[in-house]
């Protein structure tokens, strides 16, 4: 396959342009795609670039039949991936929840949006319970939430090994802001890094005869006896559950003493990092900790940071009415700590924001 990148190159884009030259760098071969706004560019950046490199796009009906695509060449052994939001990422649930009982390496990209209903093209971080547990399962998928375009690259090439290493569907969320707005970035080869790419292979069509020098694959997505899935679900969690610690990613600052933890995912962290810095200049401990990955969650160590700061107060901030806010609840339950919320639906969050909430806290 073509090299794409050279070297490392300082590049000035918008995410979705981002979103489209990290999946070529990765060495995907082929998108399949349905245009919804806010992700609709990373689509015409790919076809425009795809044809230099020998890669393939096909535009499908539908996101049903994106999603379906998808599922049936990651079957074949062939590095694809779709992106979509809002309510294609409804209807994407369907082949989402087909990928996790037959553990396929799917990548999607979901540029979040505004909601309920299908015509809010606004930012917002409320796809996050969808993304985290769409879906008729147990939410056995993978979720890299990205605050920054440098993000957004680093982790869709990250989240192809992921998928391919581990076979369980696996998600980067970005959202409507991510996806529009230019900021710098680096964009490089992954061999140039030392990031070695996981092969691909057939899950489906395979050399040799079962029995004799291979076993069956069981690709299976349809159960029929209560005991048969009780069987393969809890096999699920237990793999998931082990996994789960080598894939976890988190971030925190100045956890060590504080009066806050403040918290936050995505690009209303980036308001949080600026606020944490602001309030410790006016002689008020804040801290910070942000979950990169949101399935699955890194539960301890944001226990540990409620631990070893001292904190009697935790702030979650999220550009949702809540979705983050159950999220942690639910990973951390038991903590006594004082949960505060600062919940701004498609409202972009700023540094002032948390400032303001955090002071009238304490």
């Amino acid at each position: 396959m073509q090299k794409v990148i050279s070297e490392t190159k300082k590049a000035f884009m918008t995410g979705n342009e981002t979103a489209a030259w990290a999946a070529l760098a990765a060495g995907a071969e082929v998108m399949y795609g349905y245009p919804i706004t806010p992700q609709n560019e990373i689509m015409h950046y790919w076809t425009r670039l795809a044809p230099k490199y020998d890669r393939k796009f096909l535009q499908t009906e539908d996101e049903l039949s994106a999603g379906f695509t998808t599922s049936g060449a990651v079957q074949a052994g062939v590095k694809a991936f779709t992106a979509t939001a809002g309510p294609g990422n409804v209807l994407m649930q369907e082949p989402f929840g087909m990928a996790e009982a037959m553990r396929l390496p799917l990548l999607a990209i979901i540029q979040q949006r505004g909601g309920p209903s299908s015509g809010t093209v606004i930012y917002s971080q409320q796809e996050v319970t969808l993304t985290t547990y769409g879906g008729n399962g147990e939410g056995h998928r993978i979720v890299y939430s990205t605050a920054t375009h440098q993000e957004l690259y680093d982790y869709i090439i990250k989240g192809f090994n992921t998928a391919w290493k581990y076979r369980f569907p696996t998600f980067v969320l970005g959202d409507g802001y991510q996806a529009k707005m230019r900021e710098p970035l680096e964009i490089y080869d992954p061999e140039e890094r030392g990031i070695e790419m996981v092969k691909t292979y057939p899950l489906i069509g395979r050399e040799g005869h079962i029995g004799e020098n291979r076993e069956p694959q069981h690709l299976c997505n349809i159960y029929s006896l209560e005991e048969e899935l009780y069987d393969v679900v809890m096999k699920t969690s237990a793999e998931y559950e082990k996994i789960s610690p080598e894939i976890v990613e988190y971030d925190e600052n100045l956890c060590q003493d504080a009066d806050v933890l403040i918290v936050t995912h995505g690009v209303v962290s980036r308001a949080a990092d600026d606020a944490v810095k602001a309030l410790r200049a006016q002689g008020i401990k804040a801290s910070y900790f942000r979950p990169i990955t949101l399935r699955p969650f890194p539960a301890k160590q944001l226990r540990e940071a409620i631990a070893k700061s001292g904190a009697k107060k935790m702030l979650i901030a999220e550009s949702a009415y809540g979705q983050l806010d159950r999220l942690t609840k639910q990973e951390i339950y038991g903590e006594t700590i004082v949960i505060d919320h600062l919940f701004m639906p498609g409202v972009g969050i700023v540094d002032h924001d948390i400032i303001t909430k955090v002071k009238s806290m304490l």
